[in-house]
């Protein structure tokens, strides 16, 4: 392994371009008149091994800046009954955005939390129609919400000639690695035959730019301290990340074959209010509460870049914004925390001391993951803001008043989903 700090980068120049199946570097080897690098995949054999230290913002310096969009627009969100999906809804709406849900609304976890995100825009469209001192607009204007899988291809056609959408945020997916594993064959056609779908609705329909969810799963067991979208990442370790990173490969087809724009993002473990009730944040919030017991994978090192919903939207709605010809960000803190830490955390916000049951590492787990954003910060300026300690008592404070100071109200189905 060759370890990439700041002084044994000063010898590569040009620019580093992500693009999905090929990663080109312009290098100049350490001795002046060496030959290029053989390329295998798109990757230099040279840099296919190397681990990243630190950040590397001086590989994108040369990346022309995109500026913002900023004219209203009608986005098709699919996903926005979820997690991510929903928050990202409430904020295009907020700004003034007409917003077009795709969401099946599957039993993955408890649906009533997908029906109350549901709820939750359209008491937001009714608030924005309220806005108009004119009275014009309705909220039938700003939301439209069809229960739809995105591989019917006879509505989805519907829906795109109906509303013209020019913009799209794919969100929709099935999520989760351990189920990835207990069925391979409904993540294929969840994520990756339902991510060609929206590729090819937005072709025919000459949508502006899409915008496509990734996952930092997508890095498998990658040796780097700070993971960077310039790593070489075809060896997923869970059928999971493999439908995501297939999703960033036909993506890169797409964009290849049609001139179209569309950017991946990886997302490195999201939280917060109303977050999916299998992930550990979530988790261990409602159980440290309720008092209920939670399981510990492995001996608490393992380190996650736990992001707070607020910075992942704000990176989600600046890549909506910036229609560049295709590139791949990651949105996340940009700084791990150990699982202990997060626990000793959930305790202190609680008030309760947790019920911790040692379990074995899974298998598909990784140990450890920490986002490089210097990319995102260029081209999208994107930062994180809420530090992971505050994000925690907000989640915590969220969770108490949903559900009261002792999860009283957590419902019996809710608690079986997590």
């Amino acid at each position: 392994m060759v370890a990439i700090t700041k002084d044994s980068m000063q010898r590569i120049f040009g620019v580093v371009t992500l693009l999905g199946i090929s990663n080109y570097f312009v290098y100049e080897a350490a001795s002046s008149g060496a030959p290029s690098p053989m390329v295998r995949g798109g990757v230099p054999l040279s840099l296919q091994k190397i681990v990243f230290t630190e950040p590397q913002p001086q590989l994108w310096k040369d990346i022309p800046i995109m500026e913002p969009d900023e004219n209203r627009k009608v986005v098709l969100v699919t996903g926005a009954a979820g997690f991510i999906g929903s928050h990202t809804a409430l904020a295009l709406l907020e700004r003034g955005d007409a917003v077009v849900v795709v969401d099946e609304v599957n039993d993955y976890y408890d649906v009533r939390i997908k029906e109350g995100n549901l709820e939750l825009l359209r008491q937001k469209a009714v608030q924005m129609a309220a806005k108009d001192k004119k009275k014009k607009t309705k909220p039938g204007d700003l939301l439209t919400i069809y229960q739809a899988d995105i591989n019917d291809q006879e509505l989805m056609h519907k829906i795109f000639q109906t509303h013209k959408p020019q913009w799209v945020c794919h969100l929709a997916a099935r999520a989760g690695v351990r189920p990835s594993i207990q069925d391979p064959l409904l993540y294929v056609r969840a994520n990756v035959q339902g991510t060609t779908s929206m590729l090819e609705y937005s072709r025919i329909y000459k949508v502006v730019n899409i915008v496509v969810a990734s996952s930092s799963s997508v890095y498998g067991e990658s040796e780097s301290t700070f993971f960077s979208e310039a790593e070489h990442v075809d060896e997923p370790v869970s059928p999971y990340a493999q439908t995501k990173r297939s999703g960033e490969l036909i993506s890169y087809t797409y964009h290849k074959l049609y001139d179209m724009k569309i950017t991946n993002l990886r997302f490195f473990t999201v939280y917060g209010p109303r977050g999916r009730p299998d992930m550990a944040p979530y988790k261990f919030i409602s159980r440290v509460t309720t008092g209920a017991q939670i399981e510990q994978y492995g001996d608490g090192t393992t380190s996650r870049d736990y992001t707070y919903i607020d910075d992942i939207v704000d990176g989600v709605v600046r890549a909506i914004d910036r229609p560049y010809p295709y590139q791949i960000f990651n949105l996340g803190k940009g700084s791990g925390t150990k699982l202990g830490e997060f626990i000793s955390l959930v305790e202190k916000y609680t008030g309760k001391k947790a019920n911790i049951k040692l379990m074995p590492e899974q298998p598909g787990d990784v140990p450890f993951t920490n986002a490089d954003v210097s990319k995102a910060a260029r081209l999208l300026g994107y930062s994180s803001r809420v530090p992971f300690e505050q994000g925690i008592q907000r989640t915590v404070a969220w969770f108490k008043e949903a559900y009261g100071e002792n999860g009283e109200r957590f419902s019996e189905v809710a608690a079986a989903a997590v």
